[in-house]
């Protein structure tokens, strides 16, 4: 399994390829954070949040990449694979950002949906 350490220069790498424009308000940046997180409507603790696109009045705009929940979900990958989730991941989260500046909420209804089918799958 990937380090903590050896995951950070990963997303370190991706971060890169995301043109800087895209970075424009996002005073906090990307975090990588230890933590494994659960979906609160997760059934049964098996839905995980890999990232998350966070819009506060005191910390400001920045996304969280959360380690363990990766390790979870994708510890058994090739750290090439690992790195190709962490892009995947990177990009939703900005655009989740890009979206807000807009005030488009498209990728959070899209969120929604997957849950309901999630839920609806788990029933």
């Amino acid at each position: 399994m990937i380090s903590i350490d050896e995951m950070e220069i990963m997303l370190d790498e991706v971060a890169l390829e995301i043109p800087s424009e895209l970075y424009e308000k996002l005073n906090g940046g990307v975090l990588l954070l230890p933590d494994t997180k659960v979906h609160p409507q997760s059934v049964g603790s098996d839905l995980y949040i890999l990232g998350e696109y966070h819009r506060d009045n005191t910390l400001g705009r920045y996304i969280a990449i959360y380690y363990g929940s990766f390790c979870r979900v994708y510890g058994f990958l090739t750290n090439e694979n690992m790195k190709m989730e962490l892009m995947k991941t990177l990009k939703h989260e900005f655009r989740h950002h890009i979206e807000s500046l807009a005030g488009d909420k498209s990728l959070e209804r899209i969120d929604e949906d997957n849950i309901v089918g999630y839920l609806k799958h788990k029933t």
